[in-house]
């Protein structure tokens, strides 16, 4: 028999279907190959590229072996004479306010505790005859805080009008605007009655819009102008239910009583809110920038001065070493 090779090689279909597969591994093995480091890429057609220079490289980083005395210039300005003065209207002060806000609070509370309490002996009069002397000190206890809650809160509009309107004053002086009204129209806006409910916040926006804590504090003022409303409207409903003479009415007139106080302490609490929103950014903001300066510059030293400096502590350790110079 024939060696097996010889008939495939023979065999003309065995023939054809080898020929390619040599062929494509030949054409695999006769592709150039690229030296390590190196790959193909499209290069735009024309003149070639400019070559890009490399990068110096910077070196190690300087050092000093002294503090350089180089930098920028920077002129201290020489103390001259105060300018005059410009008379600003003086409002009262921040613990002031703050002092009075509080003890118009706890007169208010105790104002609707007190009226609370004779609500209660109210109650207990419809089924026990009360003693005549407790009877007559909750009438007069009564009316010894209704007196003391309103000079309270008509001190506290007084002193709160009056900062307003410094703090008016002071706002648009700093940020050289004209103020517009007058101190007679923020004082009767702020003191009317029933039209102070309009004007007295629209005094307060304008002053956040100059200052610019508007966005800051239109929520405060918002809750406080509500709350006074709605606390007014109830006092004027209690005002108007305090006529009456029978049982039931004096009771519901009492229950007003005390919600109305009660709303009166909230408003005063929310008004609080709204003076420390305004206080928290003071009208003159200063804007230092504090400079290095050595003892020669400070004005009014002079040389015994720092003699004297110096004499005070002759043990202390130098913190520098021997060649460094002090730093800053």
């Amino acid at each position: 028999m024939a060696p097996l090779t010889g008939a495939a090689a023979a065999d003309p279909q065995s023939r054809t279907s080898v020929g390619p597969q040599r062929v494509a591994s030949t054409a695999r093995r006769a592709a150039p190959r690229l030296p390590p480091g190196f790959r193909w890429i499209a290069v735009r057609p024309g003149a070639a590229p400019p070559h890009r220079p490399r990068r110096r490289a910077y070196g190690p980083t300087p050092r000093y072996t002294v503090m350089p005395r180089w930098g920028l210039g920077d002129r201290v300005a020489q103390p001259g004479p105060s300018p005059v003065p410009v008379a600003t209207k003086t409002g009262p002060a921040a613990a002031t306010v703050r002092t009075l806000l509080f003890a118009t609070m706890l007169v208010l509370g105790a104002a609707a505790f007190v009226y609370a309490v004779r609500y209660v002996l109210l109650i207990i009069n419809r089924d026990i005859l009360l003693n005549s002397v407790l009877a007559g000190i909750a009438v007069w206890v009564g009316v010894a805080v209704s007196f003391a809650a309103l000079a309270a809160m008509g001190v506290c509009f007084v002193v709160l009008t009056k900062w307003l309107v410094a703090r008016r004053a002071a706002a648009f002086a700093y940020y050289g605007l004209p103020e517009h009204r007058s101190t007679l129209q923020l004082w009767a806006g702020c003191l009317t009655p029933l039209a102070n409910l309009l004007w007295a916040p629209v005094y307060l926006i304008e002053l956040a819009v100059v200052e610019d804590t508007y966005q800051r504090l239109k929520k405060p003022i918002l809750v406080w102008w509500i709350a006074w409303v709605v606390s007014t409207a109830t006092s004027l409903f209690a005002i108007a239910t305090s006529f009456s003479s029978d049982a039931q009415g004096i009771a519901n007139n009492t229950v007003m009583v005390v919600v109305a106080y009660a709303l009166a302490a909230a408003a005063v609490g929310t008004v609080s809110r709204v003076f420390e929103g305004f206080e928290r950014k003071p009208v003159q903001r200063p804007a230092h920038r504090w400079l290095v300066m050595g003892q020669d510059d400070q004005p009014g030293r002079s040389a015994t001065d720092e003699d004297d400096r110096v004499d005070a502590a002759p043990d202390a350790d130098a913190v520098e070493l021997e060649g460094q110079e002090p730093a800053a």
